[in-house]
């Protein structure tokens, strides 16, 4: 399994944990929303192993995006749970491009 599938499944996890009305907000406030500042950064470290692999990086920028607004407190729950959605939807998909690194025999 490559390593930005199991990233991605990891983050997704992740990120349904922060959507959880107040389970999420506990973990954010009680740890002075330092986690979103470690989100962030686990999500760019997702985004360059995905774009690596010629996988898609939305859900990764996606959650760039949430870590960066998840301060408003009911925004920040909606946004954590749609990022968990197409991150873990992200982990079950395909490649992005058909045939990188395919060969094709033709008979």
């Amino acid at each position: 399994m490559p390593i930005s599938r199991t990233l991605r499944r990891v983050t997704g996890v992740l990120e349904l944990i922060l959507g959880i009305p107040f389970l999420g907000a506990m973990i954010v406030i009680g740890s002075g929303w330092s986690v979103l500042g470690v989100m962030l950064l686990f999500h760019i470290v997702v985004l360059v192993f995905s774009l690596q692999e010629r996988r898609s990086g939305l859900g990764s920028i996606l959650g760039i995006i949430t870590s960066c607004l998840a301060w408003i407190p009911f925004l920040g729950m909606v946004l954590h749970l749609i990022t968990a959605v197409v991150l873990l939807a992200g982990s079950l998909s395909g490649p992005r491009h058909s045939g990188g690194n395919r060969r094709t025999y033709l008979r």
